[in-house]
């Protein structure tokens, strides 16, 4: 019989998608954050009986708040596990695909959600003059929370808090702060090593060194539970490691034994990792067998550099080398990949990072798409369908012409004024973009890296922001306080 508190979870999970319908990003975070709190305090050992009781309770009072629901319409309670992804309580797909179709997690959005926002996003659109502010009442209270202060305020990052060198003499091509975390940090390189860093308690230090690849590491990813890192390499391997202890857990060859470019989790099944390769192939992998997901596969025009799901964990872009973004479809019983939509970018041109956002801000609520590609702008799409078509909204002037550059959303829109990108560039500097401006687009600039700045990344809260370059240094930076 499952825990208490996972029964507690998936009373919650069945009406998730009745919170806030037209912000899916905040019921994928309320989520998670119920689940942590659920299994913190699973520890304390209440008596089992309260907490069988308010299970009880939990179940009346949604019942009264959003009515009962149909068989159809629900999560069955088997199909919410912890989201902690070690690997002897993993599932493999396509042991039983019929069996995971009934208990594997179903996407709390709907197929027309992206449609309807659209359409809901048009209405307010075109009312309104080009380059305009439509921001809601919800939008002016939350301003009043956050101070009314000024983007430029929010982002008035200066000072360095830390600079890491261990890499130094080689590349840093990705880096990442953990989930929902202020203070753990890691990032990959191109002398074969993984790096894990936390901030505090200071000093600064490096926690692990990941070692095992051999050959330059492209790419990693943190679990949900960061209790485990996924890295990819030119030597052919796709790794999992414990982040705790720097072990190697599993190593899974690619079959063609080609260089491995770029990984991303499956955001509702931490246990499926998608991989692309230096062959034009894109594939999903079980990372507890590490075995290929049947009907997992595909290929694009070129060699795939980028990946990024959307939230719920539907539909997956992919970036490739000769300039195209493909849209696939994601089958959450079967792990399956759909071809749906091909944008040429530009023609021969490298698509090197995509971040896929639900919504931006209170101001600009469209499901959007960040893309750096080799063409010296970074661009913003508009996703504008349940399948994942593209619509440009915005580009912005960077120097980006040969670099794997990447960029990101900042993580804290809801009670910010505008909505704020951040992205790396060939030089040498960080630029913050206000993505709702026509003019003076840029509210900040980093300046202190030594050679093309690869990648950035925020902590949980925005208080620091990480950012890595072509000469191996990682420099941490502070918010200015006021």
């Amino acid at each position: 019989m499952a825990a208490v508190w996972q029964q507690v979870l998936a009373v919650d999970a069945r009406y998730n998608a009745y919170r806030t319908p037209t912000f899916p990003q905040f019921r994928t975070q309320y989520i998670r954050r119920r689940s942590q709190l659920l299994r913190e305090n699973a520890k304390c050992g209440f008596e089992p009986g309260l907490r069988r009781q308010y299970l009880r309770l939990r179940s009346q009072l949604l019942a009264l708040r959003y009515g009962p629901l149909s068989e159809q319409s629900s999560f069955r309670a088997s199909s919410v596990r912890s989201s902690r992804t070690t690997l002897d309580r993993m599932e493999d797909f396509e042991e039983d695909p019929r069996a995971q179709g009934a208990r594997g997690h179903r996407r709390s959005v709907s197929r027309g959600s992206y449609q309807l926002q659209a359409q809901m996003n048009r209405a307010v659109y075109d009312e309104r003059p080009p380059g305009s502010l439509v921001p809601t009442s919800v939008a002016e209270a939350s301003r009043a929370m956050a101070g009314d202060t000024t983007l430029s305020e929010n982002y008035a990052f200066a000072g360095m808090h830390h600079i890491f060198d261990q890499h130094v003499d080689s590349a840093v091509p990705r880096l990442q702060f953990a989930n929902d975390d202020k203070h753990l940090l890691a990032c990959c390189s191109l002398d074969g090593t993984l790096s894990i860093m936390t901030l505090s308690p200071p000093p600064p230090t490096v926690k692990v060194t990941l070692k095992g690849h051999g050959g330059p590491v492209t790419d990693f990813a943190w679990s949900l539970s960061n209790d485990i890192i996924v890295s990819t390499s030119l030597d052919g391997t796709l790794r999992i490691w414990n982040t705790e202890d720097g072990r190697c857990i599993r190593e899974v060859r690619d079959p063609e034994s080609s260089e491995l470019l770029c990984c991303t989790f499956q955001p509702m099944n931490n246990n499926l990792t998608v991989v692309g390769n230096s062959k034009h192939h894109l594939q999903v992998v079980n990372i507890s067998t590490g075995k290929k997901v049947k009907g997992g596969s595909s290929k694009l025009t070129g060699r795939v550099l980028s990946l990024s799901f959307d939230a719920p964990g539907r539909i997956l872009w992919a970036g490739d080398d000769r300039g195209s973004i493909f849209s696939f479809l994601f089958d959450m019983a079967t792990g399956k990949l759909t071809k749906a939509k091909r944008l040429v970018v530009s023609e021969g041109s490298s698509i090197c990072s995509i971040s896929a956002r639900s919504w931006i801000s209170r101001e600009a609520r469209d499901p959007s798409l960040l893309v750096n590609a080799c063409i010296n702008k970074l661009l913003l799409y508009r996703v504008v369908d349940n399948e994942g078509t593209l619509q440009l909204k915005r580009s912005f002037p960077i120097q980006h012409g040969s670099q794997h550059i990447h960029s990101i959303f900042c993580p804290l829109m809801s009670f910010r004024q505008g909505a704020c990108v951040v992205t790396g560039s060939e030089d040498t500097c960080v630029y913050f973009f206000d993505v709702e401006r026509n003019t003076k687009a840029i509210v900040n600039k980093l300046q202190g890296h030594g050679g093309p700045v690869l990648d950035v990344s925020f902590n949980c809260d925005e208080s620091l922001l990480a950012s890595a370059d072509s000469t191996g240094m990682v420099i941490v930076w502070r918010r200015e306080q006021k």
